[in-house]
């Protein structure tokens, strides 16, 4: 027995409810594809396209089908899911059997039993694009109002992957912070050893550290630790 389409209200409720902070981007778009396969009266297999540096992948999907149609747009270079991706528009394709911009992958889609798709540009980031598509089976499936159902859906995947750039791009900044503080505190330390044994200011010292650095072809830190650990070791220390 076929179960009844989901109220989309309930759908975006349900997409509301997720905490983008607590949840990886990865499930929260596989649940994006999973509620937009629900909200539709008709058969569908729905998929999240992502590419980095021109770089293609599938992030979730509702059946192998989605899946394997992504990865031949990737294979070949071309396709609407990486026009969607790239341009932030809709792509659709009313009847796979008389498509002509993609002939090779819509042959292929038909010869696989899809009728029509569209593909939902996401709002682009500034390192990642993507699109939300959908495949049917019946040619002339997606109309006006269930495109705009599905860039809701788009829209929120879009936010999701807006929190996660945003996230992992303060997480990196923080360990990098967290790295050139504490490089910045060996050395200092490298530099009062130096001080105490040679007598010497502390440019000075830090301009001993630079010598043995580009002698040994060290970065400065690392020798600087060297010294750490050295003196640590001294006896009486």
């Amino acid at each position: 027995m076929t179960r009844p389409p989901t109220d989309p209200a309930d759908a975006f409720a349900e997409l509301g409810r997720i905490k983008l902070g607590e949840v990886g981007l990865e499930d929260v778009l596989q649940r994006v594809a999973e509620l937009a396969k629900r909200v539709l009266p008709m058969p569908v297999e729905v998929s999240v396209t992502l590419v980095r540096g021109g770089t293609g992948h599938t992030a979730a999907f509702t059946d192998d089908l989605a899946r394997d149609l992504d990865e031949r747009q990737y294979a070949q270079g071309r396709g609407p899911c990486l026009d969607a991706s790239t341009s932030g528009d809709v792509m659709s394709i009313p009847d796979l059997s008389a498509e002509d911009r993609w002939p090779d992958w819509a042959a292929r889609g038909a010869k696989a039993g899809v009728g029509s798709s569209v593909s939902i540009g996401l709002p682009i980031q500034e390192a990642v694009v993507g699109a939300l598509n959908v495949y049917a089976r019946a040619p002339h499936a997606f109309d006006d109002d269930t495109v705009t159902v599905l860039q809701t859906f788009a829209a929120y995947a879009g936010v999701a992957l807006a929190n996660a750039q945003l996230y992992d791009s303060t997480a990196t900044l923080a360990r990098q912070m967290q790295e050139a503080m504490a490089s910045r505190a060996v050395i200092e330390q490298a530099k009062g050893i130096v001080m105490a044994e040679r007598r010497c200011t502390p440019d000075e010292a830090f301009a001993i550290l630079a010598k043995v650095s580009q002698d040994s072809n060290r970065k400065v830190r690392d020798v600087a630790q060297a010294l750490v650990d050295r003196a640590a070791e001294a006896p009486g220390v």
